[in-house]
């Protein structure tokens, strides 16, 4: 019976293939990349592509969800290593790749090769010194033989530490360029796109907090940095994004994480659900906030300001491109958040001679890979020119704070994220009717409601229900409707922030004007109003 992991046998398939490519899969991170460089080669009908898993990373866990998510079976190890193929292409090292029937090639799966990293299942015979994954005999050979046909490389700079550390390896090393950092710079004329999509507004900074994954990471070292981050922040001067590496997630279970991300979510962070979406947000971002991961330096390669909240040099390579990074970049201080990051947009240190050392060949990777794969495989390229796509455009829901403390000087309203009771002077309590903390709900002086059926009904039933709240809103036909302990209703509308317009009625005394604005992080906003009813008594349900 044949394997559902391998296509049918030639004279049942519809398409005469040539060519048979195993694409060599070990986590979710490598597959992300494997399948950005296979776009290269998968639409030829002369090749067939099949994948399979080497089992060999910690984090192997979620890969197959992953792929068949994409319409991608699994070809399983044994089977892999026991047929013949045409080429082989991996994203990583480990596990056994040297029993591969076919012409390996790997690229990296990050910002070229820069960590310190043990195999687990080789002693190398290195002395003292730490094998550089990618970059090191027990990553590279096997029995004193080089495993891969091609080592591909993003910079020159990692040929000359790969000379150094792994002499007979360095005959196999192909300079490629970065397909990653390529697409990056490619995508940039979409970032107002990629901003709005992630729900960036008039006035709002976007802050993408990234972090790679071990003890020595942002989260491994702040877990409560992120929500930290968004709860310090005002609300619409800053948007908070999170891109955590999915070694993460798999190293402690998706449930686990999401009950650890709570808090985040609630703050009103963003935190972006797929591993894939972090190129998006690295583009629309004005400042990255990050540590030894590869995301913080394509970030600073993009021209974006980083603060660095972890700076681990002891796990990195001193002569590689992140340790530089790591060196010149200012790190994140514990006071005074929303100044050090105005203060590093405004005036960015200078990075360039680090972020040089990201690729040899900007814009060329696509070409240079299509080159190499077509060698490999014994084929003619094909007429088409190769290119790697902009990123897709984040399909994301926005993510609001369930509760916010309200400032309001003038015209000038001030947010920031609500958890604790302690009320801060000079504000008052807003909260959300989505799933908010009941202690918070209690001290609200307005309480904001989705859509509902009857909202008339709604405002006074929650009215009724809280006796310490002034005001309750919610959107009702073309805008909102807000009422008040009086019995009063309101219909208003606003282009933006329509949830500040009940602070501003629960601040105001006397008559509703049919006109007013307010400012928020820089930025003046009109509102239409009118009265609905002017009550002049308690509301009853």
């Amino acid at each position: 019976m044949p394997s559902p992991s391998i296509p049918v046998p030639p004279r049942w398939r519809t398409v005469a293939t040539e060519r048979t490519l195993l694409a060599v899969v070990h986590n979710v991170t490598a597959a992300t990349r494997l399948l950005d460089v296979l776009t290269l080669f998968a639409g030829d009908p002369r090749i067939q592509t099949v994948f399979t898993c080497s089992g060999s990373s910690a984090f192997t866990r979620g890969t197959e969800e992953f792929l068949a998510a994409r319409g991608i079976p699994l070809l399983p190890w044994p089977e892999a290593i026991r047929g013949e193929f045409d080429w082989a292409l991996a994203a990583s090292y480990g596990g056994d790749l040297h029993e591969l029937r076919a012409p390996l090639t790997v690229v990296p799966h990050g910002m070229g090769y820069n960590k310190f990293l043990e195999t687990g299942n080789r002693k190398p015979e290195t002395g003292n010194r730490k094998p550089v994954f990618g970059l090191s005999e027990p990553w590279l050979m096997h029995r004193g033989e080089v495993v891969p046909r091609h080592i591909v490389l993003s910079h020159r700079e990692q040929l000359d530490r790969l000379r150094q550390s792994c002499p007979p390896a360095a005959e196999r090393a192909v300079v490629a360029g970065d397909p990653c950092l390529d697409r990056l710079r490619a995508s940039k004329p979409l970032r107002e796109t990629y901003r709005q999509m992630l729900g960036v507004r008039r006035g709002q900074k976007l802050v993408l907090v990234s972090s790679t994954w071990g003890a020595e990471s942002l989260f491994g070292q702040a877990p409560d940095l992120p929500a930290k981050i968004a709860r310090e922040l005002p609300v619409d001067e800053f948007k908070t994004v999170l891109a955590l590496h999915p070694n993460i997630s798999q190293g402690h279970f998706p449930w686990q994480l999401r009950m650890w991300l709570e808090d985040c979510r609630r703050s009103g962070v963003v935190v972006l659900p797929r591993e894939e979406l972090w190129q998006p947000a690295a583009v629309a971002a004005d400042v990255t906030i990050g540590d030894q991961g590869s995301v913080t330096f394509y970030s600073a390669c993009l021209g974006t300001p980083i603060l660095l909240a972890t700076a681990p040099q002891e796990t990195v390579d001193p002569a590689s491109p992140i340790a530089a990074l790591l060196r010149a970049a200012p790190e994140l201080k514990a006071d005074h958040l929303a100044d050090q990051l105005t203060e590093v947009i405004a005036h960015p240190p200078p990075l360039d001679a680090v972020t040089a050392l990201a690729t040899s060949a900007p814009g060329e990777s696509a070409a240079r890979l299509t080159e190499l794969g077509y060698q490999a495989l014994r084929l003619s390229p094909t007429e088409r020119t190769p290119v790697l796509t902009t990123f897709p455009l984040p399909q994301i829901p926005d993510s609001q704070a369930c509760a916010h403390w309200v400032s309001v000087v003038e015209d000038q309203v001030v947010r920031h994220a609500a958890n604790s009771a302690a009320i801060p002077p000079q504000t008052h309590l807003v909260v959300t009717t989505d799933a908010p903390d009941p202690r918070l709900l209690e001290q609200a002086s307005v309480v904001l409601g989705d859509r509902v059926p009857d909202p008339v009904r709604w405002i006074v039933q929650t009215l009724t229900s809280l006796p310490g709240c002034q005001w309750v809103a919610c959107p009702a036909e073309t805008g909102w409707l807000t009422g008040n302990r009086d019995g009063r209703l309101v219909r208003f509308t606003t282009p933006e922030l329509p949830e500040v317009v009940p602070s501003l009625l629960y601040l105001r005394d006397g008559e509703i004007p049919a006109e007013l604005s307010f400012v928020a992080a820089g930025v003046r906003h009109e509102v239409q109003l009118s009265v609905v009813k002017d009550g002049a008594r308690p509301a009853t349900p």
